[in-house]
């Protein structure tokens, strides 16, 4: 929860008191990830009170519409954006008790494949995926080709190391950010719209990669997105965002199943009813 003397961020809104919040501490399994009473945004909360867990092991899937604030909580989470209030908790560490130097050695043990790739244009695919590998560790040059050849086996691009990422499709260059974000063996690993973007068949591939590196290598995923398809094939649990905060949390089954029409619609694809004229003008200016 927040710090008992941490004065909350100006623009949020008080904690509703009335509404049921989910039970977050039921999980027996080791939590290495939690979000107590978190506030994140920019100038003003997009997402407020989010109580979340993620136990070791799990594929949790985070979802909501577009610009629910998915992104900018996984952004806040890996520590590129403050929170505005509340705490994140990696590993059982209080990311904002940290100090910079502790904070990036802790953030060592996850991985993050971002929406946009970020490979280097001007690098190979191999010395892409190698980058962490030679700025974090001391191991022969040898040995981090060989961990690359093994990674972008892994990860069905045997063979690419000396592509450039230009001339790689997209559902290559999502394949090859996977590889560099899990190239440190983290624990955890964050994937944003790994998906996104993508034609059916290639999203599979890339669902499949996914369920591969939790069998092959044992990590925990939380995964950004709102691409149904992949919701039913990869995650244990889903998350979903709506109205600037948690709407509900449970099971993929759980979650179609239910009879909250925010939850309903999204799983079922329901489309919103028009708003009237000045509603929706409203809604456009805010």
């Amino acid at each position: 929860m927040s710090h008992p003397n941490e004065a909350p961020h100006p623009g949020a809104t008080p904690r509703p008191s009335a509404a049921p919040r989910p039970d977050t501490t039921a999980d027996p399994r080791e939590i290495i990830l939690e979000c107590r009473d978190l506030s994140v945004g920019y100038d003003r909360p997009i997402l407020e009170h989010v109580d979340l867990t993620i136990a070791r092991g799990e594929i949790v899937a985070l979802l909501g519409g577009s610009g629910c604030g998915k992104s900018t909580l996984l952004r806040t989470i890996i520590g590129l954006l403050p929170p505005l209030a509340g705490e994140v908790v990696v590993f059982g560490e209080s990311m904002s008790a940290l100090s910079p130097d502790e904070r990036s050695r802790l953030l060592r043990r996850t991985g993050t494949a971002f929406q946009q790739d970020a490979l280097f244009g001007s690098m190979t695919l191999e010395d892409n995926i190698a980058l962490p590998l030679r700025e974090l560790t001391k191991l022969p040059a040898r040995v981090i080709r060989e961990m690359v050849r093994i990674r972008l086996a892994l990860v069905g691009l045997p063979g690419l190391e000396l592509r450039m990422p230009t001339t790689l499709s997209g559902g290559q260059r999502k394949r090859a950010a996977l590889a560099r974000a899990s190239i440190l063996d983290p624990e955890l690993v964050f994937c944003d719209e790994p998906s996104a973007g993508l034609d059916p068949a290639v999203a599979a591939g890339i669902d499949e990669t996914l369920l591969k590196f939790r069998a092959a290598l044992g990590v925990t995923i939380a995964v950004v997105t709102h691409e149904l398809e992949s919701i039913r094939t990869i995650a244990d649990r889903g998350v979903l965002f709506s109205h600037g905060g948690i709407r509900a949390v449970g099971t993929i089954d759980e979650l179609t199943r239910s009879s909250d029409p925010a939850v309903f619609s999204f799983f079922h694809r329901v489309a919103d009813k028009p708003a009237a004229t000045t509603s929706t003008a409203s809604s456009i200016a805010s």
